[in-house]
């Protein structure tokens, strides 16, 4: 019955897709950095992203810097989306625990550190060139990029911290591009053994300063966009009787761009996880358009590790179909 349940739920995401609202519009969605608050991977965002208070399965800091301490295996992730409208995006990510010992009195207390590497690759290709003539002169790309490294420590059984350090750099046109360096801090409360609390602060000091000189000579000029700093709250509930995973989560930017996320996972057979979520629910804007996903994630025990196969289906708004992710990972 319960299985019947949870695939009904499914069903129900994926048909609901088109029932949304498609107008409306948020400053945030304008503002630089978007590319990097879509999600990341395959599971993230089929859960909706909902992910920064969830410590089983694959960890990635993105959603908190403080996850990596809770990886139980080195894993390794690899995302490639498929877009309408020319446009790409791509994920990339290590994620790393380590267990060390402290010295001196008490040495038999265990310390976990953690260590989690990404990228996320994002860009437009085939954009029609054309001189002041209005001459065709070739096609044009951009190329938008985030490297991030995050440490993390659990200080105790409840307790964990972390710190990403995010590079940008945006290649917009032929001699104009831009690079910054921004940070996010995190932290990881369990309550209990199946209820967690995530804090996040997001893209702290993110900014992109351009300078059009290269083309423009005496007439360029030098301009910063700072990114919005996004301040979240995650809850996650882990049922284990039924192998189920829950959480939500509030993250705002200011007035226009207050978000819930809703998400979901069930284990419902062996290796074989479905998944659902909800994004961007806007508080603040009714006509704003939510993105609801679905996804699933099959593994293969193998002789020295684990291979897994991940996909997940999201609405895009303002898009002519949907948005297809598809990633492996290993565990190793």
């Amino acid at each position: 019955m319960k299985k019947s349940i949870i695939v009904s739920v499914f069903f129900f995401l994926m048909a609901s897709s088109r029932l949304f609202p498609q107008a409306g519009f948020t400053e945030i969605s304008s503002m630089p950095g978007a590319f990097s608050r879509m999600g990341f991977g395959a599971r993230g965002i089929g859960m909706g992203n909902a992910m920064s208070s969830i410590v089983e399965g694959n960890l990635v800091s993105y959603y908190n810097p403080a996850l990596s301490s809770f990886q139980q295996d080195n894993s390794f992730t690899a995302s490639y989306s498929f877009l309408t409208l020319d446009r790409t995006l791509n994920f990339l990510n290590f994620t790393k625990r380590f267990e060390l010992k402290s010295k001196g009195r008490d040495s038999s207390k265990v310390r976990t550190p953690g260590l989690s590497i990404g990228i996320i690759n994002a860009g437009v290709s085939k954009i029609d060139g054309r001189d002041n003539q209005g001459i065709k002169t070739g096609d044009l790309s951009t190329s938008e990029n985030q490297f991030f490294l995050s440490f993390s420590n659990r200080f105790s059984e409840k307790v964990a911290i972390g710190l990403a350090i995010k590079f940008y750099y945006f290649r917009l046109y032929d001699k104009i591009n831009t690079s910054g360096v921004g940070f996010d801090l995190g932290a990881l409360y369990s309550l209990s053994r199946t209820i967690n609390l995530s804090f996040v602060l997001s893209d702290l000091n993110s900014k992109y300063k351009w300078d059009t000189a290269p083309i423009r000579q005496e007439s360029g000029k030098v301009s910063e966009n700072k990114f919005p700093v996004g301040k979240k709250v995650g809850l996650s509930y882990r049922i284990p009787d039924y192998k189920i995973i829950a959480s939500a989560e509030f993250e705002g930017y200011g007035k226009g761009a207050n978000f819930l996320r809703f998400g979901a996972e069930y284990n419902i057979y062996e290796q074989l996880f479905l998944r659902a979520g909800l994004d961007r629910l806007n508080l603040s804007n009714k006509d704003y358009p939510s993105r609801p996903s679905v996804g699933f994630s099959y593994f293969k025990v193998l002789k020295d590790f684990v291979a897994g196969v991940d996909y997940a289906f999201v609405a895009e708004p303002y898009s002519p179909s949907g948005q297809h992710i598809l990633g492996v990972s290993i565990n190793f």
